[in-house]
């Protein structure tokens, strides 16, 4: 494309404490081969030098915009903070984490399938997760799929695309349309958004490594996350919020019976792992906001009938362990890609 006739893109960092990684991040939005964007960088009251990396870089690139907080933000308030700040002629959206990175062609693939298809409101890629790439695709060459199905495969366990904001681009009409694009009481907002969006929309597809998400534990949500295993609770309320839209009511109630009885398989192995009352307040606050109460007597029964299973069969200690670790770090069947807290 040429740059006359490119539609504008927004890039958006939020940043908080990301000096180590900002530069390197900063640089990838440099050198995409698309040129029509702004890059809007959000300082969320950093204690570091991230304010001084983004100055430096602002100061070579008139397209580099930086706003700083006048006071720290939560993450998910601050992420909608950012994408407050984009131009108002932007037609695409990107963001992209601190730490994390784009390939230089990011930009101009996401936006070539979008053009071409003014029904997509959300387009994915394969990323590059630490070492491994990640993402279940659609089927090659398809580059375009009903939003409705690309979710409804979603619930069912069977398709997993929607990886971190880093990894999509949104078209900007869908995140004007929300007062606040991510759902502030969602600890998994970034999901929770693409079942929104893709609602009324289609799912795009580059069928290329676009994006690099980095692998680790130093951010507060990812922290918080590990520590409580934030991710199964937020699955089960997109489940119940959602399912009702996308599954049908067979498919629904097998796929909240499932769920829930992996749920108490979850918590049973927790109860061996001796967990703190933070981590079973959670849980137990959790499921009876979404009218699953803790039932104390189903929970020791499968406890027992866990540990007497462990006795018969010692090898299924390791495979329960593993299984459940898998279904921990991304809520679907055992197998499916990991998605990063952050």
């Amino acid at each position: 494309m040429e740059s006359t006739s490119e539609p504008l893109v927004s890039v958006v960092t939020p940043v908080y404490n990301g000096e180590k990684y900002l530069a390197e991040c900063i640089e990838s939005v440099l050198v995409q081969t698309y040129k029509n964007w702004e890059y809007v960088i959000v300082n969320n009251c950093s204690t570091d030098g991230s304010l001084r990396v983004a100055e430096q870089f602002a100061r070579r690139d008139p397209r580099i915009h930086i706003c700083t907080n006048s006071e720290f933000l939560p993450v998910v308030k601050n992420w909608n903070h950012a994408l407050r700040q984009i131009s108002g002629s932007c037609k695409y959206v990107k963001e992209v984490h601190a730490d994390d990175w784009l390939f230089p062609e990011c930009l101009s693939e996401m936006v070539k399938v979008a053009e071409t298809n003014p029904s997509v409101g959300i387009v994915g890629a394969y990323r590059l997760e630490g070492s491994w790439v990640k993402s279940d695709g659609l089927p090659y060459p398809s580059t375009i799929v009903s939003g409705r199905e690309i979710c409804r495969l979603f619930l069912l366990g069977q398709l997993y695309v929607f990886a971190s904001p880093t990894s999509w681009l949104t078209r900007s009409d869908h995140i004007r349309s929300r007062e606040a694009f991510y759902n502030e009481s969602y600890l998994n907002a970034d999901t929770e958004a693409c079942f929104a969006v893709l609602r009324n929309s289609d799912f795009g597809f580059v069928h290329q490594v676009l994006t690099f998400t980095r692998l680790h534990s130093q951010s507060i949500a990812a922290s918080l996350a590990e520590r409580l295993d934030t991710t199964r609770l937020g699955l089960l309320r997109i489940l119940k919020e959602y399912g009702p839209v996308y599954l049908s009511a067979d498919e629904y109630s097998a796929c909240l019976r499932k769920r829930v009885r992996n749920y108490y398989r979850f918590l049973a192995y927790n109860a061996f792992r001796r967990r703190g009352r933070e981590f079973w307040d959670y849980h137990r606050r959790g499921l009876e906001t979404l009218g699953h109460p803790v039932s104390w007597a189903r929970l020791a029964r499968v406890s027992v009938a866990s540990a007497m299973d462990h006795l018969v069969n010692p090898k299924r200690i390791v495979e329960s362990i593993e299984c459940l670790s898998r279904e921990s770090i991304s809520g679907l069947a055992p197998g499916r890609s990991s998605r990063k807290a952050s």
